[in-house]
């Protein structure tokens, strides 16, 4: 049984490894490979070293590629967290649903019990599942009246996962403070915890009227309310005494549990949702991260990131699992620099792209939005070193999983995901069709092999509030060829030239629209 702590210590992880390794070596190589998704939060697709970065340095995920097929059409299904993360775990685009926007850390959990989930999926064939970090899909059964002292009405474990140590939304956003099994882990009775996201507790600072209790971060727009670790927060929050977290720890206490997880699962198949904290704001990693990168917090914290993915390919290497274990990694949406904290991140790119060119970005309709990293590592089933221009969607890893793992998908379940296993896998350049993507706004992409379009929308051309990113709204359709250099970047609108093409992607969109 895993336990939490108090808090992460700074190589916990690292130092872990060897001992449990030894202990928990598995007798026999398993039948079903385990499956180990590791999952970033705000990572572009021009973020990691092998996709072309600048001034930071990913080693591990490197060797990763080196090891596996990196993909270069791969494509969330949201430009936001949360509705991507719906579709991940569901295999059904969240705009299909009322609710599935960008949520508070006091949201009602908005999966439903009742709902088939990629956990569900794995854990019918036979696997033991675990959901580590970054949550974002909403607790307990109503909207702003969990009771964080004790166990919450509804949890990830009630989705599939036997176990679960989670933040209940982003780092950004109260409560701060990790979620085990659906209890606050590490809770303080000294110090029990409110949470609002309608007015602040009498006496309680804020980042807005007390800033110079900010000695961490401060805010450029928003973020300005609780005040955690001399962070603001979005969000009111009261108590929390030893549960709260460190936000320079987050990332090792993540590693740390998933250390713990892994080795105690090792000699049975297993799943493993992995959803860092890295790189969404506030970043704020480890001090020993630091030094590694000339782009400051936001470097360090893509270097934090590879850390993690280090341990796990460290550790599955100590167990001699690695060859039956399939990794994948990928994140949820495309990049944003300036998201709410000074931390310079635009300040020093110097010459790095978060979106390695793509035109927009986090919360966008262009590719910047949607299009990300994606590698697969299964030794001796995936072609190492191998690059894939196969067009590949998050929407379908469900109903892909479940071939390869046996799962009887019932009637009505992820009714978005189609089996598209061997282009997954690397072993085949053609992948999907289409894939739909939503933006900000709820605009709707469809993206072919060869072809980007993007619905008619209302909206300001720039995000209206805080980061300096093309939205792509536009009142009349845009349809980008991306064969060509200006298409790829979708700089040139080629929808009036071609009105055939136009339509019929437009009529996949309304077809898709009368699904239930």
């Amino acid at each position: 049984m895993l336990t939490s702590t108090a808090k992460s210590f700074a190589p916990a992880a690292a130092m872990l490894i060897p001992a449990l390794a030894a202990a928990q070596s598995p007798a026999r190589e398993q039948a079903r490979p385990n499956v180990i998704m590791i999952y970033a939060d705000d990572l572009g697709y021009g973020d990691l070293e092998c996709y072309g970065a600048k001034n930071v340095k990913t080693p591990a995920v490197n060797r990763l590629a080196a090891e596996g097929t990196r993909f270069t059409n791969a494509h969330a299904t949201a430009a936001t967290s949360t509705p991507s993360r719906y579709s991940l775990l569901t295999g059904r685009y969240a705009w299909r649903d009322p609710g599935t926007d960008v949520a508070n850390g006091d949201a009602a959990m908005i999966l439903k019990s009742e709902q088939y989930t990629m956990a569900d999926m794995f854990r019918s064939a036979g696997y033991a599942t675990a959901a580590l970090g970054k949550w974002h899909l909403g607790l307990g059964s109503e909207s702003g009246k969990q009771d964080w002292n004790a166990t919450l009405a509804a949890s990830p474990n009630d989705l599939g996962f036997d176990y679960s140590y989670i933040m209940a939304a982003t780092a950004d956003r109260v409560p701060c403070v990790f979620i085990e099994n659906g209890q606050v882990a590490n809770w303080d009775p000294e110090a029990p915890i409110e949470v609002s996201y309608k007015q602040n507790f009498p006496g309680e600072p804020t980042g807005k009227d007390n800033p110079e209790l900010l000695y961490n971060l401060k805010p450029s727009h928003g973020h300005n309310q609780a005040i955690v670790n001399g962070i603001s927060r979005i969000g009111y929050m009261k108590g929390g005494g030893k549960a709260l977290w460190k936000d320079e720890d987050i990332a090792d206490s993540i590693a740390d549990h998933a250390v713990r997880y892994i080795t105690e699962n090792a000699s049975r198949p297993f799943f493993l949702y992995l959803a860092t904290n890295d790189v969404h704001v506030p970043r704020f990693p480890h001090p020993r991260h630091r030094s590694k990168t000339t782009m400051g917090l936001r470097g360090a914290a893509i270097a934090q990131f590879d850390a993690t993915v280090e341990t796990v390919l460290n550790l599955l290497d100590s167990l001699g699992i690695a060859d039956n274990t399939i990794v994948m990694l990928s994140s949820d949406n495309g990049p944003v620099v300036d998201d709410g904290y000074i931390d310079q991140a635009e300040e020093l790119l110097n010459g790095h792209s978060p979106t390695g060119g793509l035109r927009g970005g986090k919360y966008s309709c262009f590719e910047g939005g949607t299009r990300i990293p994606f590698i697969v590592r299964w030794p001796g089933k995936v072609p190492a070193g191998k690059t894939s221009e196969a067009l590949v969607s998050q929407i379908d890893w469900l109903a892909s999983l479940a071939s390869l793992t046996g799962a009887r998908i019932p009637r009505g379940a992820a009714a978005d995901s189609r089996r598209q296993l061997d282009a997954i896998l690397g072993l085949t350049p053609d992948g999907a069709p289409y894939v739909i993507e939503q933006a900000s706004n709820h605009a709707l992409s469809v993206r072919t092999p060869r072809w980007k379009y993007i619905e008619p929308s209302k909206g300001k051309p720039r995000i209206p509030w805080g980061p300096d990113i093309e939205t792509g709204y536009l009142l009349q359709p845009q349809l980008y060829d991306q064969t060509t250099e200006a298409g790829r970047l979708e700089q040139e609108n080629v929808a009036p030239a071609n009105p055939a093409e136009t339509e019929r992607l437009a009529a996949i969109l309304a077809a898709e629209r009368l699904k239930p």
